[in-house]
């Protein structure tokens, strides 16, 4: 019986490198070639349609059913210039994924003739089948009707010969079935309270916009033995096998020299990216051996979550080309780094100012100071909600491991801005201050701070939301994860803090108080009411929970339980007071992730049932057999004293087997009895919470003996490829 896996060694050695043809000597002259951009607008378009264009993507306005068919025929002609022949609705179903269903662009005109035909009702709007998506209930699976709905903010690009139009997706009765469409409503609840607020320190802000720059980790493993890993196949994850000797321990991965073939795949992957007009500028050994990161530029936050998952797509597709397939699971091995997603978020302006950036004068530090503030205050006042919005069943294996924050959200901002923040806190009143008496401009002399540096603090890798300049970097995202959902939940919760500053605000203006006096005070309640959630130290440590618990904090270290927040009163009434989203959605959403931490915990349980019956056990058993038999060998030809002596260690060694074998069966009969048991709770919660508890404590113990038994058997027997195979690169 052929061994797959050492087929598997054998097809990854000789691997070749291939070489990279670049389209031009320039990155600048390919870079956004297949997307419908401005420059191409303006080439394709006319100026009226141009221009409602531009209006739509800069201020939100509609356009108009008139001119729809205008765009649509410039962009066909645009994208059959580059050899298109089908076009799709590209969206964000709630699989966490794209989807995508192509038409072409031929219409038949009768005489066995077609013509290519793109009208402006198939851009604005189509009907994907909408029973099969995960809907939470909104749907019945006999009810199918759903739209799909262009967003011209987004810019249309090209994939594969087809024409690939962002848009929502919602069902027919109107409530959002995708991650979008919140995106795009919270932006706009953020964009119209965070202008007003602008607006106290400089009239000329017309909008706010959130931005995104996220850092994707992935692992690359050989195409020929994942192909040998049915587990990495079906679950993303190795349920199997024992640490490398070496991994991780020597740091000698991290920012290493790039293997050939890893950098022939980069710089393949980059090409693609470019083309699409992904911004990619950073690439680097993470690191776990075979771990890498790429990063681009930071992007409006609807285009950047568009381009994340874009880049998923690629990374996957490109892989393929270099025989490699890219493992984006938050904790695909044990005992060596999981992969996150890095999202650096801030705020900017439509006159180029940067909300989270410290300046050089008081009126800018003001400024600085109070949006810092609020963003204090919202993820204080919701730091459940924001721990739900990056859980799932592969980040609660990730988050809390000396490799990722915790469970437990906390907010660092560096010693040098908790000391300004500390001593505005001190100061007993507005006539502590001297003033500025120019009528033009009234300001207070808070603490000296407009030499604020970009690099005023160190970086606290351990905190989950960390302050680092001049934007909030939020560690704790899952590198599989869609990250349209934390940033419209990071998005809501601050349209609302904000909206409940400015009515703080006025509300002291009102009473007779001075615009800036009015700030400063609300500002220094805040930073009062939100001090518990600021921690500087070592998020990792024990004495750190223990803090947190004394502080009120929670710490909801699995999904299920952290879940509870999208639906509790005080979630809804806020998503519900933003517009982002009704009651109905956030319940479709809770249940939605709880079914989806079942069902993956239920794949995996049988995944790792199936390796361990099948595969595992049979090989041990082979081998256990072979050593008795050359025992039986060895005391037919040796006297009892020297059988006795010689051959201990493989009796030792057969019995060992034989416990790991027996461990093994018995707890693979108990864990599918917790799994029946489990499948017959109606409940989704109870559900989950039963295959959380009852069912995944079985995971670690059953590895535990398969790991054991790869030890002890011969290892041209074992059929799996090992660790130390998978994560370095040949």
């Amino acid at each position: 019986m052929a061994n797959f896996r050492f087929i598997a060694l054998e097809k990854t050695i000789n691997c070749p490198v291939p070489e990279i043809s670049y389209p031009s000597n320039k990155v600048s002259d390919y870079f956004g070639s297949m997307t419908f951009n401005e420059t191409a607008m303006r080439e394709y378009l006319t100026d009226e349609a141009f221009r409602v264009v531009e209006k739509a993507v800069r201020q939100g306005e509609r356009i108009d059913r008139k001119i729809v068919d205008q765009i649509a025929s410039a962009m066909k002609a645009w994208a059959m210039s580059k050899g298109v022949t089908h076009y799709t609705h590209w969206f964000h179903p709630l699989t966490g994924s794209t989807a995508e269903k192509h038409d072409a662009f031929i219409n038949p005109v009768g005489g066995g003739k077609a013509l290519e035909d793109f009208q402006g009702s198939s851009l604005v709007q189509q009907e994907p089948d909408a029973s099969s998506f995960p809907s939470g209930g909104i749907r019945n699976t006999f009810e199918a009707r759903g739209y799909t709905a262009w967003d011209p903010t987004s810019p249309a690009f090209i994939l594969e010969h087809t024409l690939c139009i962002p848009t929502i997706f919602i069902s027919y009765t109107g409530e959002s079935l995708d991650y979008k469409t919140p995106l795009l409503r919270s932006m706009k609840a953020l964009d119209d309270i965070a202008t007003k607020v602008c607006r106290y320190f400089d009239k000329n802000v017309g909008k706010v916009y959130p931005t995104l720059g996220w850092e994707q980790e992935y692992f690359l493993v050989d195409a020929a033995l994942y192909s040998a890993r049915p587990d990495l196949i079906l679950t993303g994850q190795t349920v199997f096998g024992h640490s490398s000797a070496k991994d991780q321990q020597l740091s000698d991965h991290y920012f290493g020299t790039i293997h050939d073939r890893a950098l022939a795949f980069m710089q393949d992957m980059e090409i693609e990216a470019h083309k699409l007009g992904i911004p990619l500028k950073t690439r680097h050994n993470e690191v776990a051996p075979s771990q890498f990161e790429c990063a681009p530029v930071f992007e409006e936050v609807n285009i950047a979550v568009d381009h994340n998952q874009l880049l998923m797509h690629l990374l996957d597709k490109v892989a393929r080309r270099h025989r490699f397939k890219v493992l984006l699971h938050e904790k695909p091995y044990a005992g060596v780094n999981g992969s996150g997603k890095h999202n650096n978020w801030s705020l900017a302006t439509d006159t180029g100012l940067n909300l989270l950036s410290p300046g050089k004068t008081l009126k800018d530090n003001f400024r600085f100071i109070a949006f810092l503030v609020n963003i204090l205050k919202a993820v204080h006042d919701n730091e459940e909600l924001i721990r739900a919005s990056i859980a799932s069943e592969g980040n609660d294996l990730r988050l809390g491991a000396n490799e990722a924050p915790p469970a437990i959200i906390s907010v660092f901002i560096g010693e040098q801005i908790t000391r300004t923040l500390h001593e505005i806190e001190k100061m007993p009143s507005r006539k502590s201050f001297n003033h500025n008496h120019n009528e033009k401009d009234h300001q207070i002399n808070i603490p000296k701070i407009p030499e604020i540096l970009f690099d005023n603090t160190d970086r606290n890798r351990t905190s989950p939301f960390a302050f680092t300049g001049n934007k909030f970097e939020f560690r704790a995202v899952g590198s599989s994860a869609n990250t349209g959902k934390p940033m419209f939940i990071l998005n809501t919760i601050m349209a609302d803090q904000l909206q409940q500053f400015k009515k703080d605000v006025d509300g002291l203006m009102a009473s007779g108080a001075k615009k800036d006096d009015a700030i400063f005070n609300v500002v220094k309640s805040y930073i009062k009411a939100s001090k518990k959630i600021c921690f500087e130290g070592n998020s990792y440590s024990d004495a750190w929970v223990e803090e947190a618990a004394k502080r009120g904090l929670s710490n909801n270290r699995k999904t299920p339980e952290a879940l509870a927040a999208f639906i509790s009163g005080k979630t809804i009434a806020l998503f519900e007071r933003q517009q982002v989203m009704s009651e109905t959605e956030l319940r479709a959403r809770y249940e939605i992730k709880l079914e989806k931490y079942t069902k993956k915990l239920q794949i995996e349980s049988r995944v790792l049932g199936d390796l361990a019956i099948n595969h595992i056990l049979p090989t041990a058993i082979q081998y256990q057999n072979r050593l008795i038999e050359n025992a039986r060998g060895l005391k037919e030809v040796l006297d009892s004293k020297s059988f006795v002596k010689l051959s201990r260690n493989q009796l030792n060694t057969i019995k060992e087997i034989s416990d790991h074998i027996a461990s093994i069966k018995e707890l693979w009969q108990k864990m599918i009895e917790a799994r029946k048991v489990a499948n017959r709770i109606k409940g989704s919660f109870e559900q989950a919470m039963a295959y959380r508890d009852k069912v995944l404590p079985f995971f670690d113990t059953i590895r535990y003996h398969v790991d054991k038994l790869e030890l002890l058997v011969d290892d041209e027997l074992w059929p799996l490829p090992k660790y130390r195979e998978l994560l370095f690169i040949k």
